[in-house]
């Protein structure tokens, strides 16, 4: 896929992947256009202060709940990232209402904005939370991968095609445990939640590429799940600081011990790449097969979760995942490098 030639719209711009995604695009891919769709005028303000200007470059002020402003944002875009979503889970516990309208409604304007405007590819970022959701926040991502899969169906005869990327933790981004841990570490005592806990880990910038690669790959229909490592909070927490007291909290209402990124019952519908999987729709069988051949059948009862994930992060990897974060925390907020 030539990226110089396709205009680019990415929902949710401002946010964490929002702003990688862009500044690679922009060094790296040269599209003709990326337009920054968000519906905070302060965050695009500051992004564009920040750097992020060009005559490449559009702020386009919306909310995705909005579909005819969405429709409008489209007008001539061939790509769509879609990145916006209420993602911290106790404020969605809290505000139902608004995870559905944000995470569903929102995912389903996204969707009918594209078809009308004759975008040709949609990818959408999930989660693995998505996978035997136990809160409000995972529940409304699986919906939205439902909708974004199946919404293939309407756009059979037209260019139109959704994928979905869905991918475990990223190192850092706005409500990581990463800042926490760092901040906490001037108080001597670092809280956790349980010492048994593991976590799937990738950096934004893994997370980016992977989903550049996916989207110029995707033929409409696919699930993209990348093969990365496993953590364990425990020795997160040791890294970040090795002398402090650990104290256990307990498990907060919507939290798993493990994530899972593919339960067994996706399993009999998906293949296994080198470095990743793809889950096809199970439900339909004339599209979303274009992998079929591609990759290997998995075995009955497999799942792919933090817990019993072959790849571990060791403890040079971590530091090397954090490095950025001490060093951010040591020039802004005059926290002493460990």
């Amino acid at each position: 896929m030539n990226w110089k030639e396709k205009v680019v719209l990415v929902t949710g711009g401002t946010g964490s992947f929002g702003k990688k995604f862009i500044q690679i695009m922009l060094e790296e891919y040269q599209p003709a256009k990326v337009i920054v769709f968000s519906r905070d005028e302060l965050k695009q303000h500051e992004m564009r202060m920040s750097g992020f200007d060009g005559p490449r470059l559009r702020y386009f002020i919306g909310d995705v709940r909005d579909q005819d402003r969405l429709r409008r944002a489209m007008h001539g875009v061939n790509i769509v990232i879609h990145a916006a979503a209420l993602k911290q889970v106790p404020a969605c516990e809290y505000n139902p209402m608004e995870a559905i309208k944000t995470n569903i409604l929102g995912s389903s304007n996204v969707v009918e904005a594209a078809l009308d405007a004759g975008v040709e590819k949609v990818m959408a970022l999930s989660t693995d939370k998505a996978v035997n959701p136990v809160n409000l926040y995972g529940a409304t991502k699986l919906a939205a991968e439902k909708l974004f899969v199946q919404s293939n169906a309407y756009a059979a005869g037209t260019v139109t095609r959704f994928s979905c990327v869905r991918y475990g933790n990223v190192v850092g981004s706005r409500g990581s445990v990463v800042p926490i841990f760092i901040r906490q570490r001037q108080n001597g005592k670092l809280t956790i939640t349980d010492a048994r806990m593991t976590r799937f880990w990738l950096t934004l910038e893994q997370g980016v590429r992977f989903v550049i690669r996916c989207t110029e790959q995707m033929r409409g229909g696919e699930v993209f799940v990348p093969k990365i490592p496993s953590t364990r909070i425990v020795d997160l927490a040791k890294v970040i600081a090795p002398d402090a007291e650990l104290e256990v909290v307990g498990i907060r209402p919507g939290e798993k011990l493990h994530e899972v990124l593919i339960n067994e019952d996706e399993a009999r519908a998906t293949v296994e790449l080198e470095d990743m999987f793809i889950v096809q729709p199970s439900s339909a069988l004339w599209f979303g097969y274009d992998w079929q051949n591609q990759g290997r059948p998995l075995p009955d009862g497999f799942r792919y979760t933090s817990e019993t994930n072959p790849q571990w992060l060791t403890v040079d990897q971590i530091r090397e995942f954090i490095a950025p974060f001490e060093k951010i925390a040591f020039e802004g907020n005059g926290i002493s490098e460990p």
